[in-house]
This record gives structure tokens, sequence and C-alpha cells, in this order.
């Protein structure tokens, strides 16, 4: 093994991995493992994170499965018991599950406000700290938590009580950055844009307009994969980044990079298109 694959080399390490069972949560998940490290698996529907674990299994990796519900401090506690039990340590957080809403800022009631910042604040916050308590006893640990573009940037369509938590998430980083990091744990968030997952792509199905008004502020002209996350799932996971704390990482297709007003290089056609036709 070279240095540089030394670097990315997971083996004998644990990570823990909310969602498990579809989407950037499964891919996180096998990414760590094809690396090396044993996974538990967290998601609600349990059969989705068992068949996961099943993959994981086949690579020779160890798992634990469990159906916690993330936005509960008191399961979550009592998950990190079993992983005290079954693995003895923590090495990776994948913080990636939780369910948002959409309303409008004018109709919102105050107890759904509520039931968004319980799953996507507190659950998270919850998660890292049952994590980085164990990783601060054994002197490191990488935590990666998921945000959104939504974080630093407005969406609209409803997306207030979701914006709002995913803001707090990117501070929330920031902070355990700043106390942890001196003591071993590293602390990032990634925030995408629309990655296609079961869910998105029922809203599309829903509103066939949806993905042409996604794809205009996306410059590489595609919307995400799940896969799209599994470099930097590893890489944030591995002693390949053991300088890079407290950031706060777009996995956006140049979305955030792009001014509002342009126009991305796989649209430039059909505004030519458009400016011949007009000019007959």
């Amino acid at each position: 093994m070279n240095a540089i694959t030394t670097l990315f080399d997971l083996s004998g390490r644990v990570a823990v991995v909310s969602g498990a069972a579809q989407g950037m949560g499964q891919a996180t998940a096998i990414a760590v493992a094809q690396a090396g490290a044993d996974v538990v698996l967290i998601d609600r529907n349990l059969a989705g994170a068992q068949s996961t674990a099943a993959e994981i299994e086949a690579l020779g990796r160890k798992t634990l499965c469990a159906a916690t519900d993330v936005s509960n401090p008191a399961a979550i506690a009592g998950l990190f018991r079993q992983v005290d039990e079954t693995f003895g340590r923590v090495d990776f957080l994948g913080n990636i599950a939780g369910d948002g809403l959409l309303a409008r800022p004018e109709e919102i009631t105050i107890a759904e406000m509520q039931q968004v910042l319980q799953n996507l604040v507190i659950g998270r916050f919850a998660m890292c700290q049952e994590a980085g308590r164990r990783m601060l006893a054994q002197g490191r640990g990488s935590i990666m938590n998921i945000g959104s573009l939504a974080s630093i940037t407005a969406l609209g369509r409803g997306h207030i009580a979701y914006s709002t938590a995913m803001g707090a998430v990117v501070q929330m980083t920031r902070e355990l950055s700043t106390e942890w990091s001196h003591r071993g744990v590293r602390v990032n968030a990634v925030l995408p844009a629309q990655v296609l997952n079961p869910s998105l792509a029922a809203r599309m199905q829903q509103d066939p307009t949806l993905e042409e008004r996604f794809l205009k502020g996306i410059a590489i002209g595609r919307l995400g994969k799940p896969a799209d996350i599994m470099g930097l799932a590893v890489l944030l996971a591995s002693d390949a980044s053991s300088w890079i704390t407290g950031a706060i990482i777009p996995m956006d297709g140049g979305n955030l990079a792009m001014n509002a007003g342009a126009t991305p290089g796989h649209l430039q056609g059909m505004v030519q298109s458009f400016r011949a036709e007009q000019q007959k």
C-alpha cells in the first residue's frame, strides 16, 4: 500500500451513517465500507438498511443495523450504547437523515416549524453529541453533517422551515469544529444542490417543469446523483483530510458559483437559437 492509498484507508475504523437505506446515506455507507470501515447503518426503513448492510458484508466488513428515530435524542443515546457494545469505538459520523416539509411562511404552523427543527437541528446535534463524546475520548474522529445550499442561500417555494433548520446546521458545524478540532475531532458540512432521490423524483413527477427549472441553475447540466458524495465522504472520513475542519463544502454542480442571471453552457445553444428566431 503506497502513501496515497494509506491516507484514504479506513481499515479498522467504525462509521455511523444515518439514512443508509437509500440516496446519499446508502452511497456514503458503501463508500466508507469500500475504503475499509465497518458500518453502523441507521434508517427507519430497516429492511432497506439491511439490504445495504448485505452489500457491505459481502466486502468482508461488519455491520450493525438500527431503525433509530434520528429526531429523538433518547433513541439516539440508546443507539450509541449499542455501538459501544458491538464495536467499542466511533471514527466517522455521516449525519444525513432528517425530514423537512414545504409550507408558505404565512401558513406554516408553529408546531410544523418545531417539528422540522427537531428533525434537522436537534436530531443532528444529538447525533453529533453522542458521536463526538466517543471521538473526544479516543482523541480522534470526523463528522460530516449534510446541510443544503438552502443553508446559505434562499430557495423560496415554501422552504422556510427547511432553510432555517439547515442554516442552523451550518452554524452548528462551525461551532463544533471550533470547540473540538484541537482535541482531534473534525467537523465539516456538505451542502448539496438537487440530488436525485425518491422524494425528489416524486416531486418532479408531479411537476414536469421542475427538473428544467433546477437545471437552469446547475452549470454542469445534470442533477446530482447519490454516488456523487462517495469520494467526498471517504475524503472527510480519512486522514487525507486531516487539516480540513469547519469547512462548508458545496456539492452542487456549480450552482453556487453561478450568478442568478448567468446562462450555463448547456443552455447557451438554446439562447442563441432564441435570439436567432427574434432577429428573423
